[in-house]
């Protein structure tokens, strides 16, 4: 079973589009702030979060609880794809549904061999991957540039360096961050 979760309009073909919102038509109203989810463990192949993760979780004990259930409800090896907008965009921080930013270093703190690296290493980020019981291997990352960095590129006004060097301390650089982890057990 595939998962697209907090579908709003985009009902995708070959998954259970799941939303909050009756008025959505989703394959079936779950809100995600409420745990149990109603998945049997180890029971989904793939979970879409395509500009949904964003929306849930303000309270931290939430956000980690939606963590935990969506480790619980994967297979092993199961795909989890999630898109947000990046949190220094101005489509981030203009959208007041927006209530947790969502950043590729925050979702590797779920990574249990990252973790131990650290922990090894003497690094103080929290491995939440063990205080959790979880363990999602990130297995790919990207950046979707604002389309004024990518016109000024392909114009050879600027190059793809400068434009990350920028990306580094600059708001409405990357308009979207993508995800990809799996789910290890």
């Amino acid at each position: 079973m595939k998962l697209n979760m907090g579908c709003n309009t985009d009902h995708r073909p070959g998954y259970v589009n799941v939303d909050k919102y009756p008025g959505c038509n989703p394959d079936l109203v779950v809100d995600l702030e409420r745990f149990p989810w109603p998945w049997l463990t180890n029971s989904i192949e793939e979970i879409c979060f395509a500009h949904c993760l964003e929306h849930l979780g303000q309270q931290t004990n939430v956000y980690l609880n939606i963590i935990q259930e969506v480790y619980r409800v994967c297979a092993p090896d199961a795909i989890v794809d999630i898109t947000v907008p990046h949190p220094r965009h101005d489509s981030y921080l203009n959208d007041p549904t927006h209530v947790r930013p969502i950043t590729i270093e925050g979702l590797m703190m779920f990574d249990r061999k990252l973790n131990d690296e650290w922990i090894a290493s003497g690094i103080a980020n929290t491995p939440l991957a063990h205080h959790l019981g979880v363990d999602f291997e990130t297995i790919y990352k990207s950046h979707a540039m604002d389309a004024r960095y990518s016109n000024e590129i392909m114009a050879g006004r600027m190059t793809l360096e400068e434009v990350q060097q920028l990306a580094i301390t600059g708001n409405n650089v990357i308009i979207e961050t993508q995800i990809k982890l799996r789910a290890r057990k």
